[in-house]
């Protein structure tokens, strides 16, 4: 039986695939697979990864006739693993060698549903470890329990799909898949629906996953329309939460977060093009003006006055229907 599966999407990064297939040879087990998703490449990209399929132990290499973005690519490589655990890595990060060894020992040895793990962050040559905003290292935990609180970072707002291991079953309960074509914030429903739902997890100090920041490909580099996705994101995170069992106590947050969220793109909003620009200040207000209004009161009284001061302008901006909807 294949132990391990590693969901591995690849777009445009021909500068940086050589590396992450480096790290994953340093990484292969005859119970590990790797699946290489090639997300309709129009570089070097298709070459590189048919070679590495060749070589590497276990790889299996797919591609998409279209460009469907990174939750689609994800959701391929989900439907062809074979693993008794499972977890993804992006085509232009990297990892230490031995490291999945050591993600599958942890599980194993807790036994719960999925366990998140730190990480490198690094930019040029700068490197940062981001941890894991929990403080409980090794215990065993219902992830409802970690939600909250509101006003504080927590383990949902850590929405990176690649810092943890995930036991099948959570793929064979349908909690695993991303929403279709969303082009940004594909981790963001992705992780609130993980911690509503699952029944177990624990965060681990373990070192091992190297975030590649500042890529100029990246969607977080690029003000084009794709940004926006955040907004269909975090709707579904808003509406998702709103018809849970515990919807009074867990709203508070996702309102909290998406007004969060709105208020940095506004805050960099000169990165955008002019229209993009135009449309995320239209497309923001409407969002404002679908959230439950008492909770989003109580989350504006919350923030400190600049956040506040300029999400309440912007919910007085006039929206049209055709935005609205």
């Amino acid at each position: 039986m294949v132990k391990l599966s590693v969901i591995v999407p690849f777009y445009n990064v021909q500068q940086y695939a050589p590396d992450t297939l480096r790290s994953l040879r340093a990484n292969a087990r005859d119970d590990f697979e790797f699946i290489f998703v090639d997300d309709c490449s129009r570089d070097e990209t298709p070459d590189i990864l048919e070679r590495a399929a060749r070589e590497l132990p276990g790889a299996v290499h797919l591609r998409h006739e279209t460009n469907g973005g990174l939750a689609t690519a994800r959701n391929t490589g989900l439907d062809a693993a074979r693993g008794e655990y499972l977890t993804f890595l992006d085509g232009d990060d990297w990892l230490a060698p031995g490291y999945y060894g050591q993600l599958v020992d942890a599980i194993e040895e807790l036994g719960c549903d999925f366990v998140r793990t730190d990480h490198v962050q690094c930019t040029a040559r700068a490197r940062t470890v981001h941890r894991v905003p929990h403080g409980r290292r090794g215990v065993v935990m219902d992830p409802r329990e970690v939600i909250l609180p509101a006003d504080r970072s927590t383990s949902v707002d850590y929405a990176y799909a690649w810092a943890g291991i995930y036991h099948r079953r959570l793929a064979d309960r349908g909690l695993l898949h991303f929403t279709d074509g969303l082009r940004t914030a594909e981790d963001r429903p992705w992780i609130w629906r993980l911690h509503r739902e699952a029944e177990s997890f624990a965060a681990v100090s373990l070192l091992g996953v190297f975030y590649r920041r500042g890529v100029a490909s990246s969607l977080t580099q690029i003000g084009d329309v794709r940004q926006l996705d955040f907004i269909k994101a975090f709707d579904q995170v808003v509406r998702e939460t709103a018809a849970d069992r515990d919807a009074d106590e867990l709203l508070p947050k996702a309102v909290r977060t998406y007004c969060a969220i709105i208020s940095h793109h506004l805050g960099s909003i000169e990165r955008f093009e002019p229209s993009v620009a135009r449309k995320l200040k239209s497309m923001s207000a409407a969002a404002l003006k679908r959230m439950p209004q008492s909770v989003l009161d109580d989350a504006l009284d919350s923030m400190d006055v600049p956040r506040a001061t300029r999400l309440r302008r912007l919910r007085r901006r006039p929206v049209t229907a055709e935005v609205a909807a």
